[in-house]
This record gives structure tokens, sequence and C-alpha cells, in this order.
């Protein structure tokens, strides 16, 4: 953790379509290192492991939810981890309410596959100051 560079995502989503095409988005189109899981638990057990740069959360999966594991994920070992929540919810109340959690950026599904990476960059640079 703690990269200059983006290079290490960890990504979990429970819908296998979405997971998919945005691991082939991040690793194709950014070059990214991409670890996939289909549930807030496995994406939780596999950060130290894994030692993500930065994370991708869906907001609605059946074991967890997304400010869930955004919580779990605060712990001091991994408080400076930047979260990106990926989300159907289309209401400007609740976008709002997942900004105000914390997390660097949320991401609407679905996403434009081809500008994924380029988006990702963007909200690590803009973290970073760079």
């Amino acid at each position: 953790m703690g990269s200059i560079t983006l290079q290490r995502i960890l990504l979990a989503d429970d819908e296998p379509d979405i997971l998919e095409i945005a691991r082939i988005a991040l690793e194709t189109v950014g070059g990214f290192e991409v670890s996939v899981c289909t549930s807030g638990e496995t994406l939780l057990d596999r950060l130290s492991e894994f030692e993500p740069d930065l994370v991708i959360v869906d907001v609605l999966m059946p074991d967890m939810t997304g400010p869930e594991v955004f919580e779990e994920i605060r712990r001091p070992e991994f408080d400076e981890l930047p979260v990106v929540y990926l989300t159907g919810v289309i209401q400007e109340e609740e976008l709002n309410g997942l900004h105000e959690t914390g997390v660097a950026d949320v991401i609407l599904k679905p996403f434009d596959p081809m500008t994924l990476a380029d988006r990702i960059n963007g909200i690590w640079k803009g973290r970073n100051g760079r």
C-alpha cells in the first residue's frame, strides 16, 4: 500500500459480468494488477495478502454492503487506503450520502469500460495531489 503510482486494485462485486468487464478494462486498458472477489468478506480477507493501492467495491452486495466494507477498511493499517464505490443507484440524495461516507469517489453502473481506467487514475491523482 501507499505506492506513488497506482498499480494494484482490489475489486469486489457480486455480479460476475460487471466483475469481469471491470477486471478486463482495468488490466487491459489501464495496465493494473487486479484481484477480484465476489463478496465484502472475501475483499476484507484479501486486503493484507494482496496489499492494494486502491479498492473498488459494489455498494449493494448480499453479505456486506460497500459502506460496511468501507467501515471495516478504516482500521489503522488501512485507514489511508482509497475506496471507490460502484453503484447502480441514481437518486441524487443517495449519491450524496455515499459521497459523505468519505470514499474517494462513486462510479455509476453501467460504466464505460474504455474510460474506467482513466477515471480510476483521475481519482488516484486527485487523492494524491498530483
